[in-house]
């Protein structure tokens, strides 16, 4: 026990579990088997190993927050730096948007009906509080598991579950507000209230860019890019203490540094310096996907290592988990073909959810907790949502190969041809 619980036992615990991270990573990118899911049995693993041999588990509450909070900001930075701001992106950029709002409402609605319905002492309010974090996407699973896809289906992915994961925290925090003031009708002088919040978040946002890459272009020390991290996470943490939309600050940084060239135009041009402006940001695109990595793997492990498999085997949690599963489909279904058309294999199946609904849930105010809501939906709708994206991920594969293999198996015929002489005509055959 001491050995285990010793701090040689925990760096080598530590290495291992990032080692096999790597390889888990590695794994999934041949079988399209999340790598979080495998991190999650391998929590699980752990915790009975760890109950086996010290007797007890940890409270992991407190790490898993830090975890989730500094890992939502790292995937949110890291989508944003992969998003270029070019003219034919605007309205694949847009379809994503409005596909991942109206998707996140409609979803939100459902699930919240569903919960008040067959939830005991499930009230609206706390219907509608449980439910969002239940209907936001994962880009913590999607973004590493769709990097096989074909671009346009990629770059989907990328923005709408970006947007997902940003506008779902904002309703999610909109409804703590009104809970907190005791307003469950979410009143028009409400919405109008944080509208103003996010406005004012978005300005802030912009002024804060523009200061901190100009400032860090200046900066000859070549150990300023945790500096960099340092600061957004202060400016993530200080906003939220001033109950801004914080998550806008890292996004609208992140596109800022990644289209730099956009928004340091006209007169602006002449205080950017590009070539310094360009390594920060290789060098942030860097570190901010290592230190990504890193805080996922821990924090799927650790959310393992909290799961109690026995809340699984409820036949009220496997109806209520299907229910809601059946409608984020459906509701999927009919946006992609509505904004997309009939090709919407693999994304219609890519809907898992993860960090940021365990984030979020670990996040409901005691006042709003409902003691009749069973964790084990919480579990069963994150795996069965990884798995069904396996499952259309490994058919989507099976087919594109197929595919090829028909292509390569019948290809397009050829003949010789021969070149007809020409013969010159003089003036004599003429007449």
């Amino acid at each position: 026990m001491d050995a285990i619980l010793s701090s040689y036992g925990l760096i080598i615990a530590a290495s291992v579990i990032i080692i096999l991270s790597f390889f888990f990573g590695e794994l999934s990118s041949k079988t399209n088997i999340p790598s979080v899911l495998m991190l999650i049995v391998l929590g699980i693993i752990l915790a009975y190993v760890l109950e086996s041999q010290v007797g007890r588990k940890p409270d992991f509450l407190p790490i898993l927050k830090i975890l989730g909070t500094v890992g939502l900001i790292m995937i949110v930075l890291e989508a944003a730096l992969e998003l270029k701001l070019k003219r034919e992106k605007y309205v694949p950029i847009a379809i994503a948007f409005i596909i991942a709002l109206v998707g996140l409402l409609l979803s939100t609605w459902v699930a919240a009906i569903i919960l008040d319905e067959f939830v005991p002492n499930m009230d609206r309010a706390s219907a509608w509080l449980y439910a969002t974090p239940l209907s936001i996407l994962s880009s913590a699973i999607i973004i590493p598991s769709v990097s096989g896809l074909v671009e346009y289906k990629k770059e989907f992915h990328i923005y709408e579950s970006t947007f997902s994961d940003i506008l779902g925290i904002m309703l999610f925090y909109f409804l703590t507000g009104q809970i907190d003031t005791g307003d469950h009708h979410g009143g028009g002088s409400s919405l109008l209230g944080y509208g103003g919040n996010v406005l004012l978040t978005i300005v802030i946002s912009v002024i804060a860019s523009y200061l901190i890459i100009l400032i860090f272009q200046n900066i000859k020390s070549h150990t300023k890019l945790f500096l960099l991290i340092a600061v957004l996470l202060l400016l993530y943490a200080v906003g939220k203490q001033m109950h801004l939309s914080s998550l806008i600050i890292i996004l609208v940084f992140g596109l800022m540094i990644s289209n730099m060239q956009l928004f340091f135009s006209g007169k602006l041009a002449k205080w950017l310096r590009v070539d310094k402006a360009k390594e920060i940001y290789d060098g942030l695109h860097v570190v901010t996907m290592e230190t990504a990595f890193v805080v996922r793997t821990f924090f799927f492990v650790i959310f393992g290592m909290t799961i109690i498999l026995s809340s699984l085997a409820s036949w009220e949690v496997a109806k209520i988990s299907v229910l809601i599963i059946l409608s984020i489909y459906l509701i999927r279904y009919v946006l992609l073909r509505l904004f997309i058309g009939k090709d919407i294999l693999p994304q219609l199946f890519i809907a898992p959810r993860g960090l940021i609904t365990v984030l979020l849930f670990y996040n409901i105010p005691v006042q709003a907790e409902v003691p009749g809501f069973e964790p084990g939906i919480l579990l069963f709708i994150i795996i069965a949502t990884s798995l069904i994206m396996t499952f259309a991920m490994i058919y989507d594969k099976q087919r594109s190969e197929k595919s090829v293999r028909k292509v390569l198996s019948d290809p397009v015929g050829f003949q010789k041809w021969k070149a007809p002489t020409i013969v010159e005509v003089t003036e004599e055959d003429k007449h």
